[in-house]
């Protein structure tokens, strides 16, 4: 799904991670709905705040899938959650921030939470992304699977 590249479209994306993962069945008062819209609200902002061109869009897209599991039970499932921008020159670093500075720790919770993350490289601009573990008690449904949002920055 496009936003638009304002703190509006971010706190957009944020809320339309939360209300997806409930369809899937990730109720909203989880842990892991809340970490993911935490997640989320990081990388929209910084593709805002450090990714922005003006008259571009950010993309973000969320699917949540459970891995192979060559026994037939149900394994955890896992959910990712990419957001590309239309700058690729400004790569986000993982740094120490001081306890006095009042910015830059989005990565740094991006990085607490997820089970990994990373950069990729596209056409135009970056996607940056990250995997969530998915315990199988923090979802209602036996069925967990969903995708949503395609397409590239404009």
């Amino acid at each position: 799904m496009f936003f638009t590249s304002s703190r509006r479209g971010a706190r957009l994306a944020r809320r339309i991670v939360v209300r997806r993962l409930e369809e899937w069945g990730i109720p909203r008062d989880s842990d892991a709905s809340q970490s993911l819209a935490l997640i989320a609200g990081e990388l929209a902002a910084n593709a805002v705040s450090h990714g922005h061109v003006p008259g571009r869009h950010f993309h973000l897209r969320l699917s949540v899938q459970p891995p192979p599991s060559r026994d037939g039970r149900l394994a955890p499932a896992s959910a990712r959650i990419e957001v590309s921008d239309a700058r690729d020159e400004r790569r986000p670093v993982l740094r120490d921030r001081d306890d006095e500075a009042e910015c830059g720790r989005g990565l740094l919770l991006v990085d607490a939470l997820a089970s990994k993350w990373g950069v990729a490289e596209r056409g135009v601009g970056k996607t940056v992304w990250c995997e969530y573990a998915l315990g199988s008690e923090e979802c209602r449904s036996r069925q967990v699977a969903g995708d949503t949002g395609v397409g590239d920055a404009r």
